[in-house]
């Protein structure tokens, strides 16, 4: 006498829970890579083992351009203004301030001059600056 068992083990794969999985790990990076790097200014940032973070209202990178002795003035890195700009672009964006805040973002090769230039706009206006370093 044969037994024959009626139940059979489907050995089949559904994949498409698999591809949606995988669908929103790829929306969920792309869109996590576009808020890495909020600034498109290439700087090579000074080290320094202090660190702290604020809310900062405003961000300056100064950019030296060696080849041409020439240095680039960027508001929340958008495109280059002038040094006689800075000042009033500043006053501008941080009128409706509490309590301004910039944060400096300067270029390794730029002189401590431009530096103090910009600490100087700070002080006159009574912001409180931020020197934005590389972690060491």
């Amino acid at each position: 006498m044969a037994i024959k068992s009626r139940l059979k083990i489907d050995s089949s794969f559904n994949s498409s829970s698999m591809a949606d999985l995988v669908f929103l790990l790829l929306i969920f990076f792309l869109v996590t890579s576009t808020l890495i790097s909020p600034n498109a200014l290439k700087l090579l940032l000074p080290k320094s083992t202090n660190q702290i973070s604020t809310k900062s209202g405003v961000s300056i990178s100064i950019k030296h351009h060696v080849d041409e002795n020439l240095f680039t003035y960027h508001v929340n890195g958008k495109e280059a203004i002038p040094w006689s700009n800075v000042e009033p672009q500043l006053q501008e964006e941080l009128k409706n301030e509490e309590d301004p805040v910039v944060s400096l973002h300067v270029d390794r090769s730029v002189p401590a001059e431009q530096l103090v230039n910009v600490m100087n706009i700070a002080k006159r206006n009574h912001y409180k600056i931020i020197l934005v370093t590389f972690p060491e």
